[in-house]
């Protein structure tokens, strides 16, 4: 199946979002997703913020309903804000993708340290490229492949350096898997998105399809913290936890999320997610800025491995247009 696959009538509209094969746009959604490695790095560091015993699913409602709101004053005139039924259907399945992750991220954040989330969060790259060939949205590529197995090496060999050379330390707990679980969800995402654009039921707008599943992940995401979660605990919440909560809102939910989305409409949904690559690198760079005393050579070869994969992915995605 090609990038993108449009459909007659209302869902082909606007089709300047949606994959036009030329390299100028390909480049914004590369520069795009570097952006995105940067804001979603500096988001674990964020989260491990919050005051501690804060309900993580309540938190992630209110994440995603800063963000929905934020989106929808500058859609408020588009004709195709509204879905069909498959559409809605698909929006929701990715607003559970996301309240699934972002869910066990707000749980994880106090047991399980900023650079394991993001090594961690390596694992999407691989698992987006196998989820996208067994629904038909990645061609098989061998070269893709060894790339994405290439930066997971980079990004292992970051936690390797930063659990220096400890096993025990690189050990997963219920914490880890329970965040792997997230990070399953995470990798759908991008794979549903390429799913609903080529059967023609999800907008060509990246702003209209972010606002959708952020929406509706809020509400979805509300009602199980409900089942889950007192609502009196948001009573703890200080000033600093709701600046924080904004924050994440505007930057690591609504902006991060519109950049994937605008990528995901122009490469596979394994060339967007391989940026997460760059998550454990923003991680790391964080940590030498915090402690510089951690700086050592025994960071070198993940890094290098992290940037080869990305250069090597740009380089690939220029000669393939």
């Amino acid at each position: 199946m090609g990038t993108e696959k449009t459909t007659r009538g209302k869902a082909s509209a606007p089709q300047q979002e949606v994959c036009q094969g030329s390299s100028a746009t390909a480049w914004y959604a590369h520069l795009g997703m570097l952006g995105w490695a940067l804001l979603v790095g500096l988001s674990f560091p964020a989260v491990g913020l919050l005051s501690e015993g804060l309900p993580p699913l309540l938190l992630t409602a209110m994440r995603f309903t800063i963000a929905a709101l934020a989106l929808l004053p500058l859609l408020r005139n588009r004709h195709e804000l509204w879905p069909g039924v498959a559409g809605l259907v698909l929006y929701a399945l990715m607003g559970l993708c996301l309240a699934g992750f972002f869910g066990t991220m707000f749980w994880a954040a106090h047991q399980v340290t900023a650079l394991t989330m993001a090594t961690l969060f390596v694992s999407v790259p691989l698992m987006a490229y196998g989820l996208g060939r067994l629904v038909g949205v990645e061609r098989q590529a061998g070269g893709l492949l060894a790339l994405l197995v290439l930066g997971a090496s980079g990004a292992l060999a970051l936690a390797w350096a930063e659990a220096g050379g400890d096993h025990s330390r690189l050990g997963i707990g219920g914490a880890e898997a329970l965040f792997f679980v997230g990070c399953i969800a995470s990798a759908l995402y991008p794979v549903l998105t390429k799913l609903g654009l080529a059967k023609g039921v999800l907008s060509a707008r990246a702003g209209v399809r972010t606002l959708w599943s952020l929406g509706l992940g809020a509400v979805l995401i509300a009602l199980l913290a409900l089942l889950f979660e007192p609502p009196g605990a948001l009573a703890r919440l200080t000033a600093g936890d709701v600046l924080l909560i904004i924050y994440l809102g505007l930057f690591s939910s609504g902006l991060t999320f519109w950049l994937q989305q605008r990528a995901t409409a122009v490469l596979t949904p394994a060339g967007v997610t391989a940026y997460g690559y760059l998550v454990p690198f923003v991680s790391m760079l964080i940590l030498f800025i915090e402690m510089p005393q951690r700086i050592s050579p025994q960071w070198l070869p993940g890094s290098l491995l992290v940037v080869l994969c990305i250069v090597l992915l740009l380089r690939r995605d220029v000669r393939m247009r």
